[in-house]
């Protein structure tokens, strides 16, 4: 498979402290199998599903980590990539670094304080699958600070931003989107046209009604074919249901954490999503 375009999310993966517990869970859940490989910086777990990459699982170095699905953009240079974080205002935690011939990768922040990674393919171009039920789905932004972030991310990467209540009927508008239509919208990459259907990502205002103490973060979705056995299967497991299914003109989601605190959301997509 080719490296992916610049900007686009390629790759995810989870830190965990138990990873055996990690791998019944995610494999119950989402089928997946899993080999270990070892590099210079320790082993990691590959998630499989159908012989195809789909996430990583990744040990904890140190147990004051948190426990944290992490999602990766792709740049064709992550050096590059890291001098236009730092100037629009981001900060770049871990610099680029080469895991062995697999990638360069790099760890940042933008100015809300999310925390997201760098992937530079070499031999590992990022996910083997995605959009199929199992596998990577979305990810977006949540964040306190949408002007700032829009602009940093339209710098580092060159997204567009285009409101999601975009072409939706007022009737089938997500909530977000009422009466707040920049509450909700969604990136486009460089080159791309600036609408839904180009769609990559996107961009969350954290509300009022939201604790104040939550922070800044990325949340990944992973693609399912029922969006309510999804959260069954993860209480029986072990995890905690953080938000019931809900409908939108994209599909139907629910937002999860797994038996060891890791949060996530899973998405039915609609017909249009």
């Amino acid at each position: 498979m080719a490296a992916f375009a610049e900007g686009v999310p390629c790759w995810a993966d989870v830190l965990l402290s138990d990873l055996a517990a990690g791998r019944r869970f995610y494999g119950e859940l989402f089928g997946w199998t899993f080999e270990e490989i070892a590099t210079a910086y320790g082993s990691y777990t590959r998630a499989l599903l159908d012989g195809k990459d789909v996430a990583g699982l990744v040990r904890k170095p140190d147990g004051r980590m948190p426990t944290v699905w992490n999602i990766y953009f792709a740049a064709k240079d992550a050096a590059a990539t890291a001098v236009r974080i730092r100037e629009a205002g981001g900060r770049v935690i871990t610099p680029p670094v080469w895991i062995d011939e697999f990638c360069v990768m790099a760890t940042a922040a933008d100015p809300g304080g999310a925390v997201f990674g760098i992937w530079q393919a070499g031999s590992h171009p990022g996910f083997g699958r995605r959009g199929a039920p199992g596998s990577y789905g979305w990810a977006e932004v949540h964040t306190r600070q949408p002007r700032a972030v829009d602009a940093f991310y339209r710098a580092v990467f060159g997204y567009e931003t285009v409101p999601a209540a975009e072409g939706v009927p007022a009737t089938e508008r997500v909530p977000a989107a009422e009466g707040a239509p920049d509450d909700v919208v969604l990136w486009t990459p460089r080159g791309e046209p600036p609408d839904p259907r180009h769609a990559i990502g996107g961009r969350v205002v954290i509300g009022e009604r939201y604790p104040a103490e939550l922070p800044a973060h990325f949340l990944t979705y992973f693609v399912v074919a029922d969006c309510d056995q999804a959260p069954r299967t993860v209480h029986r497991l072990g995890g905690r249901v953080l938000k019931t299914p809900e409908d939108t003109p994209y599909g139907r989601f629910a937002v999860l954490a797994d038996n060891q605190g890791a949060v996530f959301a899973v998405l039915a997509p609609s017909a249009a999503g």
